[in-house]
């Protein structure tokens, strides 16, 4: 386990260096750690060589003039995609970028369980594009995707429009499974999509009577951010104590154990929150009824709740299917070659974020690394050369144990050439031991500098 003081170390360099790591700068280290300040607020104050750094990137930009050298669509305008136009652009030589997203704001779902607890508001956590447009030159186009032909690199439009490139990068975050009898997804919304189901359950939390009783389901592993669910239990049961007195929480774990950062939430659970949560292990929902507001097992067990957070199981979403790149042994996420995350079954598309199968966590500031990789790899593959055959990514991420309170967990990836995949490097990942104010402040810079990084 490693202290508070090397985790912001690490933390910071996740932003600043580990997606240098393919420009031949490590990521791991001694040297890392010289290179960041030694308090949180090096997750947002620039050093001078950042700084300078940054500088000499924006000349980039500009050098590019109008010259295309390659060009570029993306598709999905989240954490992955966002950053991934950005950094083709800081990274590549004349890389035209076309962004393609449904949406022209971004919500983050990254703290928007805050919005459940009223300490955070929805508008707090959205994001739009006009930055990458003026100050990165991305083109942007807002509509729903049909379809992609992965051999010509080809992508048509609901509107009819078809926009062509030289690489595809497919960055569409995920779907939900269907729950029988759930035929109104807003009935037991699952927030984890941050926008209007979060605002449903906010409502159904707050409707809540004194003494009432809430259900979280957690999904079977993977699934998008492994501490998210823990967490908003969490702060749901601290949010409850204060709000609504005699309340109970159920949470419905569909997996054996906690999936992640097991003691923390495990003496939150048992002990701080005890006398408010009501965990169950190996829960998984079979099905549900509306009517009732009831929650079933396979087994038949019921449980009904005023206040119900029904997360599904989750999957690529239907394009990545559809396009024919959903391979891995699940049936769920495409298998990639993460040393430039192009489909292992169509060499022209890349995917990165929550839709690709990989050994590294389905998170935020996971997708922001992968993308930078994956920038990487196609400024060298454009300019005649071959991706960075040791690349390293660094995850870092807060989770709320009370409204006022956080633990923390890091995690660093090293590629590993025997299995070709991301391996943990065990040295340099670990988790808090216990939480504090201390984390929860921290847990703002460090939110504040991360979407910075993707959208500013």
């Amino acid at each position: 386990m490693i202290d508070r003081r090397l985790f912001l170390k690490r933390s910071s360099a996740a932003l600043s260096l580990s997606g240098l790591a393919g420009l031949g700068l490590t990521a791991c280290g001694g040297g890392q750690e010289e290179a960041v300040a030694d308090t949180a607020s090096a997750l947002s104050d620039k050093t001078e060589a950042e700084a300078e750094f940054k500088a000499t990137l924006d000349e980039s930009v500009a050098a590019q003039g109008a010259a295309v050298n390659a060009r570029v669509i993306v598709i999905g305008g989240g954490m992955a995609g966002a950053t991934v136009a950005k950094y083709l652009r800081l990274w590549g030589n004349g890389i035209e970028v076309t962004l393609v997203e449904r949406a022209p704001v971004y919500t983050s779902c990254i703290m928007s369980s805050l919005v459940l607890t009223g300490q955070r508001t929805m508008g707090s956590l959205q994001f739009r594009y006009d930055t990458l447009r003026t100050k990165y030159g991305i083109k942007t186009e807002f509509g729903d995707v049909v379809a992609i032909d992965p051999v010509n690199a080809r992508v048509t439009l609901a509107s009819g429009k078809v926009l062509t490139a030289d690489r595809i990068v497919l960055a569409p975050g995920i779907e939900f499974d269907t729950i029988p009898g759930l035929s109104d997804p807003l009935a037991m919304p699952h927030a984890w999509k941050a926008g209007e189901s979060t605002s449903v359950l906010a409502r159904q939390l707050a409707a809540m009577p004194t003494g009432g009783t809430a259900i979280l389901t957690i999904p079977k592993a993977p699934y998008r951010c492994p501490p998210g669910p823990y967490e908003r239990a969490c702060l749901v049961a601290d949010w409850m104590t204060l709000r609504k007195p005699r309340a109970k929480l159920i949470v419905l774990d569909a997996n054996p154990d906690f999936v992640t950062e097991r003691d923390n939430f495990s003496s939150a659970f048992l002990g701080l929150h005890g006398s408010v949560i009501e965990y169950h292990n190996l829960a998984a929902v079979d099905h549900v009824d509306m009517a009732t507001r009831s929650v079933f097992l396979a087994d038949g067990t019921r449980f009904s709740g005023h206040a119900i957070n029904l997360i599904p199981t989750q999957r690529a979403p239907a394009l990545v299917a559809q396009t024919g790149l959903v391979n891995d042994a699940t049936g769920r996420f495409a298998k990639v070659n993460v040393l430039d995350y192009a489909s292992t079954v169509a060499p022209r598309v890349h995917i990165i974020g929550d839709a690709s199968a990989t050994t590294m966590p389905k998170a935020g500031h996971i997708a922001n690394q992968e993308a930078k990789v994956c920038a990487d790899a196609l400024s060298r593959i454009f300019a005649g050369g071959q991706p960075d055959p040791a690349p390293v990514t660094n995850s870092a991420c807060y989770s709320t144990i009370t409204m006022k309170q956080a633990s923390w967990l890091h995690a660093m990836f090293q590629y590993d050439p025997a299995t070709a995949a991301m391996k943990a490097v065990a040295d340099a990942s670990g988790a808090s031991t216990g939480w504090n104010g201390d984390n929860f402040d921290d847990m703002g810079k460090w939110f504040k500098a991360l979407m910075a990084d993707s959208f500013a």
